[in-house]
């Protein structure tokens, strides 16, 4: 998720339990792109033991290929090509979910990079761009090109992260393609995951958007698997989670003003499981100092600490998304 797991939220994760895998934000691509040296770092300096992906966007098959080489020089599991970035102004340079409209560039992109990776090459991308009638061509490309890991969020393009998932369609490609396919899309608890995955028949799933709202999950899923029970987080839990963000965004260079605001890109997640009411959000979006925002989660975290953080986020609180590509 641009904006969002850096090197830092990587790290943290690792205190609530890591995913089996991270991808990294992506690299973009493009005449004369160098490799950003923060996005880098979540792959050099991290100490979580988990292997990481290098996601790559872009649409230039020469530039793609030669930072696509330059990144095998570091300590990747292997090359992620992200055609599924429902952002406007992303798509509409004809980049990540942008491609989806033209499969014939898929493919030479696809033919490129098969050629001239020798490791892992694995693809991120929605169910089409405003249809679905690329599907199933899309599908036999991954085929085609022997692509060795498919993680599908179950929308179109121009579908973002509105109304209901297209699980039917994870199916029909876990069914067609010969690669193992990770269903993605509103995996909002590990309950959900259990339910997407019983529904699809998916080898696992990918969690952007939920990891946000409870860095827990991916060790709830495990426990559910494993028939061992499944944590209680409670609203003490979320507190310390809360200051571990402030912590971990702390920045010598950043105003305190701009630090809290900086923090509501989690917050806007976090808070649709905390109150019913949509108080927390709605006050969070008003704080503008640390004063304001500790003062804000004492009342509302700290009332009744015991009580469980929902599972499910309150079906009626919309969390404003602020980074590119939430998954």
């Amino acid at each position: 998720m641009q904006d969002v797991t850096d090197l830092a939220f990587m790290q943290m994760l690792s205190a609530y339990g890591c995913p089996d895998y991270y991808v990294t934000e992506y690299f973009r691509v493009y005449a004369n792109s160098n490799i950003d040296k923060k996005i880098l770092r979540s792959i050099t300096l991290n100490t979580t033991g988990r292997p990481v992906f290098a996601q790559l966007i872009g649409e230039s098959i020469p530039d793609i290929l030669r930072i696509a080489q330059q990144l095998t020089k570091y300590p990747i599991a292997g090359i992620d090509l992200n055609l599924g970035c429902p952002a406007p102004r992303v798509y509409r340079k004809n980049v990540g979910g942008g491609l989806l409209r033209e499969p014939e560039a898929i493919e030479r992109i696809f033919e490129a990079m098969r050629s001239q990776i020798s490791g892992l090459f694995t693809v991120k991308m929605r169910v089409g761009f405003d249809s679905t009638d690329n599907f199933e061509k899309l599908l036999n490309l991954i085929n085609q090109y022997q692509i060795d890991l498919l993680s599908l969020h179950g929308r179109t393009v121009k579908e973002l992260y509105r109304g209901e998932v297209h699980y039917d369609l994870i199916r029909q490609a876990v069914q067609t393609v010969n690669c193992h396919v990770l269903a993605n899309g509103n995996i909002t608890s590990y309950l959900k995951a259990e339910q997407v995955l019983k529904e699809t028949g998916a080898a696992g799933v990918m969690i952007g958007r939920s990891a946000i709202r409870n860095p827990w999950i991916f060790q709830q899923i495990r426990d559910r698997f494993a028939g061992k029970a499944v944590q209680i987080i409670t609203l003490a839990d979320v507190y310390k989670y809360i200051q571990h963000l402030f912590t971990i965004t702390c920045q010598d260079t950043l105003r305190e003003k701009s630090h809290v605001n900086s923090l509501k890109k989690f917050l806007n997640f976090i808070g649709t499981g905390i109150d019913r009411e949509g108080k927390f959000l709605a006050g969070m979006r008003l704080v503008q100092s640390k004063q304001e925002l500790f003062d804000l989660c004492d009342r509302h975290l700290l009332i009744n600490p015991e009580q469980p953080f929902a599972i499910e986020p309150y079906e009626n609180l919309v969390a404003r998304p602020s980074c590119e590509s939430c998954a």
